[in-house]
């Protein structure tokens, strides 16, 4: 991974720092390759699995409801883990714990066991939540007008991984039949040596942390303005703030997971209604995934170019068009679930991107972790939301009415960053 760079160089020296974070870049996109193959599983069987078990498709949802609430949990953790140790002791002991999770969902599908299922899903849920994290790493050196295309390399790396997940869900399964397991635990077995994989990685490799080379840089341009306001008898300049397009950031991110988990969880359980075997569902799962991040260098580019705004409202059109889409599609057509699916991939990759640039343009390396980490556990819960509510809305309605609702509350982004930016809380960081 070339030669190594000290943490003190890389303070000191910007053609050091520009070196470290093309490094960072490259470890953070082989964990994502890793990580993406590891949260394919619970999205495309952890709904099968579940109601195989439990019996009934009324809980389809629980699974990803609780995966969420793991990550929620985690993501604080790890957040707080890395403001004070840094990128690589947080992400590495996210993906770690994920790998034990996975290993503890085979065990439950082994012996049949419900209450262990449901655990080892909340402790499985951390690795998700890391994966998505870990496109934070990729920002902490990045200037301000490339930092959405930063999110974005980080992002798109987890496209092998996750389109080529679902994709085996066929032949994991026989080898979960080989092993005398049940057919929807052998996506499990690849979850647990991809997040384990990515924690090791990340372990040895993140070096200097990128995050701990941000914060000091800052805390010396800091020390830097104060002593020049001490020479003026200035008042000391004040640390900054968390500015207001966090909470903006934050909020796109949180309507479109909760848009985005809501139909994608209960789309296997539909297909399955509509004699859809495990390959066709794989096959829409897994082109949806690959919509989820395969755009992102693209969208990168377009949010650090066009601006975060402008992507935020293309977001929630998209989601809205999935959404409605989802619902009128005749359940047998496995062309309009793939196109209303990769719609949906599509206009949450414009959300978490958009988010994600609002929310580190809002932070500075001081408080950036811990806010991050915060905001995490909100998008978690809204995929919790999301998902345990998607199992009711199909059970006591239909999975039409929940493309319905699903699209209605992607539109709220609308009118959510067109009062932001029409009231200039948010400022535009744009390229050029």
């Amino acid at each position: 991974m070339t030669q190594r760079i000290a943490h003190a160089d890389a303070v000191a020296d910007p053609a050091a720092r520009e070196r470290l974070q093309r490094r960072t870049l490259r470890v953070v996109v082989a964990s994502q390759v890793l990580g993406g193959a590891g949260l394919a599983a619970g999205i495309t069987v952890g709904s099968l699995l579940a109601t195989e078990l439990l019996g009934s498709e009324r809980f389809g949802g629980v699974p990803s409801m609780l995966f969420t609430l793991g990550a929620a949990l985690s993501a604080f953790v790890v957040g707080r883990i890395a403001q004070r140790w840094g990128r690589r002791i947080g992400l590495g002991l996210g993906f770690l714990t994920g790998g034990v999770g996975a290993i503890a969902v085979v065990l439950s599908a082994a012996v049949g066991s419900v209450w262990l299922l449901l655990a080892s899903l909340f402790v499985y849920g951390a690795g998700t939540s890391t994966n998505l994290q870990a496109r934070y790493a990729g920002t902490d050196l990045a200037p301000p007008a490339r930092r959405a295309t930063a999110v974005s390399v980080a992002m798109v790396s987890t496209t092998l991984g996750a389109v080529a997940g679902p994709n085996l869900v066929a032949p994991l399964g026989a080898l979960a039949d080989g092993m005398g397991l049940p057919r929807y635990a052998g996506p499990f077995l690849l979850a647990a040596v991809a997040f384990l994989g990515a924690g090791a990685v990340l372990f040895a490799l993140l070096r200097p942390d990128p995050y701990l080379v941000a914060r000091e840089i800052a805390d010396r341009e800091h020390e830097r303005e104060r002593e020049a306001a001490a020479a003026r008898s200035d008042a000391p300049a004040e640390r900054p703030r968390v500015g207001f397009g966090a909470v903006v950031g934050a909020a796109v991110m949180v309507l479109s997971q909760i848009t985005m988990v809501a139909i994608m969880t209960m789309t296997p359980v539909h297909m399955e209604h509509f004699g859809h075997g495990l390959g066709p569902v794989g096959l829409v799962i897994g082109l949806h995934i690959g919509a989820m991040y395969l755009p992102s260098l693209v969208t990168g580019r377009l949010v650090d170019r066009v601006g975060r705004i402008p992507m935020a409202v293309a977001s929630g059109a998209t989601l809205l068009v999935s959404g409605a889409l989802a619902a009128i599609a005749p359940g047998d057509s496995l062309t309009l679930l793939i196109v209303a699916l990769v719609l949906l991939g599509v206009g949450w990759n414009f959300g978490l991107i958009a988010g994600t640039a609002l929310v580190v343009d809002a932070t500075v390396p001081e408080n950036r972790p811990k806010t991050q980490g915060t905001i995490e556990v909100l998008i978690s819960l809204a995929g919790a939301t999301g998902g345990g509510a998607s199992g009711l809305i199909m059970a006591g309605w239909s999975y039409e009415a929940l493309g319905v609702v699903g699209g209605v509350l992607a539109l709220l982004i609308v009118p959510i960053v067109l009062w932001a930016r029409w009231s200039g809380r948010v400022r535009e960081v744009r390229a050029g």
